[in-house]
């Protein structure tokens, strides 16, 4: 008896197995296109808080990844530790979250996002204002936000401030050395992800700017050694490097992976080196273009 009980369990363990994986592709898939299909518009928001509670925090940032962080009391230290982990895809979220209650949090979150849209923008332009030159852009904002408030009864200076403390790092309660070691040990971690995705946002805007002048140019090499090559052409940058204690080259194809071996300030300022070695005209402010026109001028004075 005892066997054929056995037997029976493993055959539905293995069932059981067979539907999990299924239930995980089908859950990954449509997870997925939901993220594809909003990308732009979670890129626009700057990211989405989807879960914030005492023991458990769960965020997309602008470029599609997700950052979850817990938060469990280290009995032998006697403090709370908090562990943050960024997850790249879909399917590694759904292996830890219910993928029905990801799309409910983006669902619950829908009332919140024009508010901090608008707060966001209210923010930028109250720095824009304290120069002088971004007066009228404040007001203008000041003066939407008011009218929003208005309407809605909402406060957009209460959501910006919400917006700004929900931005801000966890930073725990210590009583001990190790425990603030510990709690810095975290917070350099958090600040080198955000020092990333800032510095990934850079080479993005640049690429975004740039895409109508690429197809104009050659393919701009920004660098070209034996264990790095960066350039610049249609699609914007591409680069590969040879990792310090690897043998074999990796292609840095997208913002994200380009910043993890390259300062933007080095980049920016290499390319300009490299569009003046190329095209020598470009340091004294001529295309060329003008050059044309002025010897074509040339050409038909003396024919005539």
């Amino acid at each position: 008896m005892q066997t054929r009980r056995n037997a029976l369990l493993a055959d539905m363990g293995r069932e059981a197995t067979i539907e999990r994986s299924d239930f995980l592709v089908r859950a990954d898939e449509q997870l997925q296109r939901f993220l594809n299909s909003h990308a732009n518009r979670i890129r626009a928001l700057g990211g989405i808080t989807l879960i914030d509670d005492e023991e458990d925090y769960l965020a997309i940032a602008p470029d599609g990844t997700f950052r979850s962080r817990s938060r469990v009391f280290d009995e032998a230290k006697g403090d709370w530790v908090t562990e943050t982990e960024v997850i790249d895809t879909a399917g590694e979220l759904v292996e830890l979250y219910n993928a029905a209650d990801i799309l409910q949090a983006f669902a619950d979150a829908d009332d919140s996002k024009i508010g901090a849209t608008e707060a966001a923008g209210a923010e930028a332009a109250a720095g824009e204002a304290s120069t002088g030159d971004g007066a009228e852009a404040g007001a203008a904002v000041a003066t939407g936000a008011a009218a929003k408030a208005d309407r809605t009864g909402a406060d957009p200076y209460a959501a910006a401030a919400d917006r700004w403390a929900a931005g801000q790092p966890e930073v725990p309660s210590v009583s001990s050395e190790a425990g603030a070691a510990a709690a810095l040990y975290d917070l350099a971690l958090d600040f080198q992800e955000r020092s990333q995705r800032a510095e990934s946002g850079l080479i993005e805007s640049f690429e975004n700017a740039a895409s109508g002048l690429l197809s104009r140019v050659a393919e701009i090499v920004v660098v070209d050694d034996e264990d790095e090559h960066l350039a610049l052409g249609l699609g914007g940058f591409k680069a590969r490097v040879v990792p310090e204690g690897e043998s074999g080259w990796r292609d840095l194809a997208e913002p994200e992976d380009i910043v993890q071996f390259y300062d933007p300030t080095d980049v920016f300022g290499d390319l300009a080196e490299a569009i003046a070695e190329q095209y020598p005209d470009v340091e004294n402010g001529g295309s060329g273009e003008a050059d044309d026109g002025d010897a074509d001028d040339e050409g038909d004075t003396e024919d005539r």
